[in-house]
């Protein structure tokens, strides 16, 4: 049986999740958005999923493979523009339906998570806070290797590290090889995706943690979604690019999707310190 998958296009609501990433890829408790809709199309019998992406289709490829992972072949297709439900089904289901999954199951635009309908990801900053969330009890599923219930609504993943004097409030996920250091407190409604550092005294609350994100001490993230140096308020929908790379930044090179002009500044100025922390922290974590 056949299924397709639309890949969200840019999304004004949401636009600094897109800077890095097509939307389809951004992780969300430790799977990308893709992701989740294959797990989703596979346990309903699905076969064959054509994924069409208008943003960046190579990194969408790239990020799913063929399928083999699902016991599905999956195709990847470019498409000028992201299409309507009506739209993909008149261009690519054009003959034998008997095929396709039943609709509505034939066709999905990425725009939520499989069971949430009723929590859109990509209106607002606001709403994708809510839906990462509510998908925290949910998100324990069997192919989560490694991943344990260190206490009632908190989770945690495969090879984090969480010092004895770091203080985990329900609910809060920490994510693989995430490493919270002692002083450092997460939640509630705190979710670090994997490979996050948070330093001695630092304070997560009602924010997710974009992987590989650096959080300095004595630093406090709340009511906001951290990703690198960018550091977006979703209750405010205000967003700002940290400097001081010792409170908030990648721990690895990130890309933009737009090159910037030659005058313009770099977002993180080159502290040769924080290299060499950054080299550190590898070495801890590898």
């Amino acid at each position: 049986m056949k299924a397709l998958l639309i890949c969200p296009d840019g999304r004004f609501g949401v636009a600094t999740l897109a800077e890095f990433l097509p939307l389809s890829n951004v992780s969300m408790l430790g799977k990308t958005l893709v992701e989740y809709w294959l797990d989703h199309l596979a346990g309903l019998g699905a076969q064959e999923v054509v994924v069409l992406a208008a943003d960046r289709p190579d990194q969408v490829r790239a990020g799913i493979g063929a399928g083999a992972r699902w016991g599905l072949r999956v195709i990847v297709q470019a498409d000028k523009r992201e299409r309507t439900l009506d739209e993909a089904r008149i261009k690519h289901q054009t003959s034998d339906h008997a095929t396709w999954l039943p609709a509505p199951n034939d066709v999905f635009l990425m725009d939520h998570l499989p069971g949430l309908p009723q929590l859109p990801l990509f209106t607002s900053y606001a709403d994708w806070f809510a839906a990462a969330r509510a998908l925290m009890p949910r998100a324990l599923t069997p192919d989560r290797i490694g991943v344990r219930e260190l206490k009632p609504g908190v989770w945690v993943g495969l090879n984090a590290r969480v010092a004895a004097g770091a203080k985990l409030i329900a609910p809060c996920w920490i994510g693989e090889r995430a490493w919270i250091e002692a002083g450092a407190t997460i939640g509630p409604n705190a979710v670090l995706e994997r490979e996050v550092f948070i330093a001695r005294g630092a304070e997560v609350s009602h924010s997710v943690i974009g992987p590989e994100t650096f959080v300095g001490q004595f630093t406090e993230v709340r009511n906001s979604i951290a990703w690198g140096s960018t550091l977006v308020n979703w209750e405010r929908d205000s967003c700002l690019k940290v400097t001081d790379e010792f409170l908030l930044c990648s721990r690895k090179p990130q890309r933009a999707r737009t090159a910037p002009a030659k005058s313009s500044a770099p977002i993180h100025a080159p502290l040769s310190a924080m290299v060499r922390f950054r080299e550190y922290v590898s070495q801890l974590l590898t």
